[in-house]
């Protein structure tokens, strides 16, 4: 019986376990990937980079894509795990969308991402973001 007992509980551990979806304990929205896999296979319905900001270890993104709310959007920030050498150093990023909404609105979102890991040696990297026109100086 206590075995039993045992195993429900770790069922219940287990199941509760967060899936990456939860807010990242730094006060960003989400955290970010790091993958060279999901960097290129990763979803990449079209969206639209409106701007690029950096508070603390927090980047910004504000976007826009179609959709009916972007409620069910599925957004990851994924970086491509390869460290350009350059002064400063550069590291590659996309914003990966999963969009199955199919509506006609255009709407706008603004997520901030944990980008804390991305950190090189020297205290600066400049992050590239596919599909913007601008990269960002991130300064630690």
């Amino acid at each position: 019986m206590k075995n039993l007992v045992l195993l429900v509980f770790i069922s219940i551990l287990l199941l509760s376990c967060s899936d990456g979806d939860d807010p990242d304990p730094s006060g960003c929205d989400l955290g970010t990937v790091i993958s060279q896999e999901q960097y290129r296979n990763a979803p990449s319905d079209e969206l639209t980079i409106n701007s690029l900001e950096i508070e603390g270890d927090c980047l910004k993104i504000n976007f826009s894509a179609s959709g009916c709310d972007g409620e069910s959007w599925k957004i990851v920030l994924i970086d491509s795990g390869s460290i350009l050498e350059s002064d400063p150093p550069q590291r590659n990023l996309r914003l990966s969308l999963e969009n199955t909404e199919l509506c006609d609105a255009f709407i706008t979102r603004e997520l901030s991402f944990n980008i804390k890991k991305l950190r090189v040696e020297g205290g600066r990297v400049w992050l590239n973001l596919s599909g913007s026109e601008e990269r960002i100086l991130y300064e630690y």
